[in-house]
């Protein structure tokens, strides 16, 4: 007769099971070392070291058990022990005000693009249009020991100084988007005067006299340049500028109270304006969001134009009038400049300021239907 051995196996009531699965959760994630391999062929760490740089000093059998070993337990080298050996950490650091903005987004990625291909890792920080935060990024950013920094500065920034600090001694730096003449570096931009400009023609050219616009803080160069355009615009077609229709927004839109009050104060005109313009991706999108909670007909009532990358403006009811940036291209442009920096072997002093154009795409919230447009005046 065959025998049958049961074998039990003891069960771990419900309270069990989950402290071993706390007890995992506790466990600190320790990376494999030289030494882990080392101690697992039974060698010398100074011998898996020279293995692992193919030093001619070891044989090739031992070459290979150290390399397969270091594989099976997931070695990689240690990036802070080689930054300190090289003087480099093949990181850059990049500070935007939002990466949720549709144009920032864009920029980082063809930030890491070219920043992947030419082995460099890329550290993201957000400003959220706050001066401190910037200087808190900077600062991190620095201690980190990256190589190098792509910037555009917070909608707050007025004071340049911690920028140049690190600029001064000897950091690699390249702006873009908003910029700063004074620093001697590298810059990449688009032609606001012009894309403004041409924004306000549009509108000026469908028959709309009164445009207002809402905008970023005035120091920032971006607010500077645009604001000229539209200025210039009015000046041509002969139409009388006015403060009243400028409407400033100092944390650049990312505060949506603050655009919604913008917007309000230009409805509460008389006469109301008969176009907004929106100077950046968030106040454009935040204008037509307020406008339409307001049950205000785009464009019957007040036709909408505004810089923005969002691809969700197509898609909107009426789809959105924008100006469109090519962020991708200024990330990728800001990156080669900044590696360029740092694999100079010598201090550079030839800088370029890149200065791209934007595309006006024309869709139906700037286009008033005919015999509706009224010539109000300012």
């Amino acid at each position: 007769m065959t025998q049958r051995c049961l074998i039990v196996v003891p069960t771990l009531s419900t309270k069990q099971i989950a402290k071993k699965q706390v007890d995992r959760n506790l466990m600190k994630f320790e990376a494999v070392t030289i030494k882990d391999i080392a101690k697992e062929l039974g060698l010398s760490t100074s011998t898996v070291s020279r293995a692992l740089r193919d030093s001619y000093e070891i044989s090739a059998e031992t070459k290979k058990l150290v390399l397969e070993c270091a594989e099976r337990l997931q070695y990689r080298p240690n990036p802070i022990a080689l930054s300190l050996k090289e003087k480099r950490s093949r990181s850059i650091g990049v500070i935007v005000c939002e990466i949720a903005n549709s144009f920032f987004s864009q920029a980082i990625n063809g930030i890491e693009s070219v920043a992947y291909t030419q082995g460099y890792n890329v550290i993201i920080t957000q400003s959220h249009e706050s001066f401190d935060r910037e200087v808190t990024d900077l600062d991190f950013l620095a201690s980190r020991s990256v190589d190098g920094l792509i910037i555009s500065v917070s909608s707050e920034t007025q004071d340049f100084e911690h920028i140049k600090k690190f600029h001064n001694r000897g950091l690699p730096i390249v702006l873009f988007d908003r910029i700063n003449e004074d620093i001697a570096t590298h810059k990449v931009t688009v032609n606001n005067f012009k894309a403004a400009f041409e924004a306000t023609m549009h509108l000026i050219n469908g028959g709309m006299r009164r445009i207002a616009c809402i905008v970023n803080p005035s120091h920032l160069s971006i607010t500077k340049e645009r604001i000229a355009g539209y200025k210039q615009a009015l000046a041509d077609s002969g139409i009388d500028y006015s403060d009243s229709l400028i409407k400033y927004c100092t944390k650049g839109g990312i505060n949506g109270a603050e655009v919604e009050v913008a917007v309000n104060e230009l409805l509460d005109l008389n006469p109301r304006p008969e176009a907004i313009f929106g100077l950046s991706d968030k106040l454009t999108v935040g204008a037509f969001k307020t406008l339409q909670s307001r049950k205000i007909k785009v464009p019957d009532e007040i036709a909408v134009i505004g810089f923005s990358n969002s691809e969700l403006t197509e898609l909107l009811s009426p789809s959105l009038t924008v100006i469109r940036q090519p962020a991708f291209q200024m990330g990728e442009i800001a990156t080669q400049r900044l590696i360029s920096l740092i694999e100079s072997k010598r201090p550079s002093h030839d800088f370029i300021k890149e200065v791209l154009d934007t595309e006006l795409i024309v869709r139906q919230s700037s286009v008033k239907p005919l015999g509706r447009v009224k010539s109000s005046g300012v």
